[in-house]
């Protein structure tokens, strides 16, 4: 499960590029409860807050890369930035953003892993993360789908010291593989990774890539309001077994993200 207590290692926070600031605030508002709390002008916000019931849960922002696809970033919480970009380095990945300071909330880097998946890092100052967490409307779980397990694996494993379990998916469809902070439990599991050919990762045109899951209470619910706000649903809704009821969905601009109501919740 996700805490807000925020070890090395587990995911503290998430954001999404959008080429439409408003229309994501209204988005993400009707399929999760999501409240938008804007930053700069009223009329063309460049970006903002989610809140939800009063709490943090994710930050949303205007695309500026040229060329950028609308997508979720997630970040992971690190105690020194500067040497997880030298573990990145080493490890063979790619720094997209260098460490950098922002005011005396934290400091962040980017990266991509050497299979092509983007992910972030925070290293925590007077922010440490998302406030809300594993309840409906907000983060529950992540997931990487990459070419390649094995090196997925031994990549984040060096840089942010992930320990793994595996399990066979139903119907022989292959092993998922579990992740969990270094030296904890795992009912401290914050995440999956999976292993998918390059035909199956047409969403981001063959690359690996990270995607979040929503926690809601009743999946079927969350995608009729995917589909009612222009949204679409690439797989589901679906009930897992020992996992709940779930779909995985893409907003207007082609974000992906799943949500999750969860077995028993």
């Amino acid at each position: 499960m996700i805490t807000t207590d925020f070890v090395p290692g587990s995911p503290c926070w998430l954001d999404l590029g959008t080429p439409d600031v408003q229309g994501a605030a209204a988005f993400y508002g009707s399929v999760l409860g999501w409240n938008f709390e804007a930053m700069g002008s009223p009329d063309e916000p460049e970006g903002g807050m989610f809140r939800k019931d009063g709490k943090i849960v994710a930050g949303l922002g205007k695309l500026t890369e040229q060329g950028a696809k609308s997508a979720w970033m997630i970040y992971y919480s690190v105690a020194d930035a500067d040497s997880t970009t030298r573990a990145v380095e080493a490890a063979n990945g790619t720094v997209r953003v260098a460490p950098t300071d922002l005011d005396e909330w934290g400091r962040m880097a980017q990266y991509t892993d050497p299979q092509g998946a983007q992910f972030a890092v925070w290293q925590p100052g007077s922010t440490k993360g998302v406030e809300l967490v594993d309840v409906p409307g907000s983060l529950s779980w992540t997931e990487l789908y990459t070419t390649d397990a094995a090196a997925a694996k031994g990549f984040y494993g060096s840089v942010l010291g992930w320990q793994y379990s595996e399990t066979e998916m139903p119907g022989g469809g292959g092993t998922y593989t579990m992740i969990t902070p270094g030296g904890l439990p795992e009912e401290r599991m914050h995440g999956g990774l999976m292993e998918l050919p390059e035909q199956q990762l047409a969403q981001a045109g063959g690359r690996p890539y990270w995607h979040p899951v929503f926690a809601v209470s009743d999946c079927d619910e969350a995608v009729a309001a995917v589909t009612g706000n222009k949204g679409k649903v690439q797989m589901g809704p679906d009930d897992a077994e020992g996992v709940g009821r779930l779909a995985v969905c893409l907003d207007p601009w082609g974000a992906e993200f799943v949500v999750l109501a969860a077995s028993g919740s």
